[in-house]
This record gives structure tokens, C-alpha cells and sequence, in this order.
């Protein structure tokens, strides 16, 4: 099963308060800089962590660029967790197009 994709200006359009949006870049690439919203569940700790996000819930994958991402999607849909969604372009892209992010622990 091929794992879906969304754009920046896809995402930018819907309300990021109702998403869930999982950030897999490291806790210091989080920290200076993230999609509003977005927690962190670094690729390094996903497969033990993968218990924290709702599978019932469209979650939206975003890193730096979209590599990493893919990864976390296409682990989640080995694990039976197909409802994933792949932020193409990532951080760098949301950041490209003019988008806000937060710094900080926070997912703000």
C-alpha cells in the first residue's frame, strides 16, 4: 500500500489545532523550529513510542525534508497503522512556503 502525501500548502489550509502531527526529527531539530501543534516522537524511539499516537486519528509525519517521515509512515502501515500521512517537502518546505513554527519543547 503506497503511503499517502499531502503538500505544504495542503496542510497550511487545514486547522492544525484539529490534527495530529508527529514530528520525527531529533529533540534538537524540534526544539529550533516545528509545525504549530506538532509533537516530538524522534525516528530513533518511534517503534517504541508508536503506542502514543492515536491510530483512530489521520496523524500527518513531518521531518526535515520528508525522508524520515516516509520511514515513520511506512513503519505505522507495517504495524497495521495505515491512517498515516506524509508531509512532503517537511520543515524545510513549511518554513520555504512563509509558514510560522515554534521553538521551544512546546508543540505550541
Amino acid at each position: 500500500m503506497a503511503v499517502e502525501e499531502i503538500t505544504v500548502a495542503s496542510l497550511s489550509r487545514l486547522s492544525l489545532k484539529s490534527l495530529q502531527i508527529v514530528d520525527v526529527r531529533e529533540p534538537d531539530e524540534y526544539v529550533a523550529g516545528h509545525i504549530p501543534g506538532a509533537i516530538n516522537i524522534p525516528l530513533s524511539v518511534f517503534t517504541e513510542k508508536l503506542g502514543n499516537i492515536d491510530a483512530k486519528k489521520t496523524t500527518y509525519m513531518v521531518c526535515k525534508s520528508g525522508g524520515r517521515s516516509m520511514q515513520a509512515c511506512e513503519f505505522c502501515h507495517d504495524q497495521d497503522q495505515p491512517n498515516v500521512v506524509n508531509l512532503a517537502g517537511g520543515t524545510m518546505g513549511w518554513i520555504a512556503a512563509g509558514h510560522d513554527v515554534v521553538t521551544g519543547e512546546s508543540p505550541g
